[in-house]
């Protein structure tokens, strides 16, 4: 749920932040690391630009494999992770180990939770594509059998399970992208946490820099075509004259970047608005 201030400050005028629907519990000191080392920078060389420590923080270790199998779990609490969009949830499995997992929309504290084949399809429970049945959403999807969810991590999204064809089924992504992902690979029912993420207004330049993000400048605001392509007069520069360009001078906004064509048989339908349909998988 969006949370909006009274324009007491220039900082609070616009801000819209996310009301935090989860308990307030300390994080588990077994499962959370320090995050060291510099951020966007090698041997004091900036290498990323527009990015800083910001806020002290602790990374949370995520279970993305869900490899405990038929092994039942209890959702203790339900945390917020400064480390990305959605909430996790802590679980306490039956054999007393504990763990983090993305928590989606639904999860309840108390509610139980299962990786197993032989489990309903509910929120939370993580199967293998061929035994969810279509139309159900999911997320933290494998790309490859026992690697781990690496797709549809983010607030709010989810996949669909749209066909299943040999030994491949058909995954709509939310790009709109159609895939095929081998029915072994594995993925969690429901819909990610934090749909209203997107909705949030930081207010101010502070807050963005405490989340690690350093002051980015326009390309066409830069005073001379030395600084950037765009730079310069509008008259004489600027992205209207030519194609876009990097501050490095390659072509961006648009210019296609795929480079793993062998993948290309796997895309059912492009992502990009109108986009057509490609040939099928042997």
């Amino acid at each position: 749920m969006i949370k909006e201030y009274n324009p007491t400050t220039p900082g609070q005028r616009g801000r819209r932040s996310l009301k935090k629907e989860v308990d307030a519990a300390r994080s588990h000191k077994s499962l959370t690391k320090p995050l060291k080392g510099h951020v966007g920078r090698s041997n004091g060389t900036i290498t990323s630009r527009h990015r800083q420590r910001g806020a002290k923080k602790q990374y949370r270790t995520i279970d993305f494999k869900r490899d405990k199998f038929d092994i039942p779990a209890k959702v203790a609490t339900i945390e917020h992770d400064p480390n990305r969009g959605a909430n996790i949830a802590l679980l306490n499995y039956a054999d007393g180990e504990k763990r983090y997992i993305l928590a989606p929309v639904g999860l309840m504290k108390g509610a139980e939770v299962i990786s197993s084949e032989s489990s309903d399809a509910t929120v939370g429970n993580n199967l293998t594509l061929e035994k969810i049945p279509l139309g159900v959403e999911i997320h933290n999807v494998e790309l490859h059998p026992g690697k781990g969810g690496q797709i549809v991590r983010g607030a709010g999204t989810s996949a669909i399970l749209t066909a299943k064809e040999g030994k491949y089924a058909h995954v709509k992504l939310p790009s709109g992208e159609v895939k095929k992902i081998l029915l072994k690979c594995r993925a969690t029912i429901g819909s990610l946490s934090n749909p209203e993420k997107r909705l949030v207004n930081l207010g101010k330049a502070g807050r963005k820099r405490h989340l690690g993000r350093r002051p980015k400048v326009r390309g066409v605001a830069h005073a001379s075509p030395r600084d950037h392509p765009h730079g310069g007069s509008y008259k004489d520069n600027g992205i209207g004259m030519s194609s876009p360009k990097t501050p490095w001078g390659k072509k961006t906004r648009g210019k296609k970047t795929r480079s793993r064509h062998h993948t290309d048989k796997y895309i059912i339908r492009e992502r990009r608005r109108g986009g057509k349909k490609r040939g099928r998988a042997n």
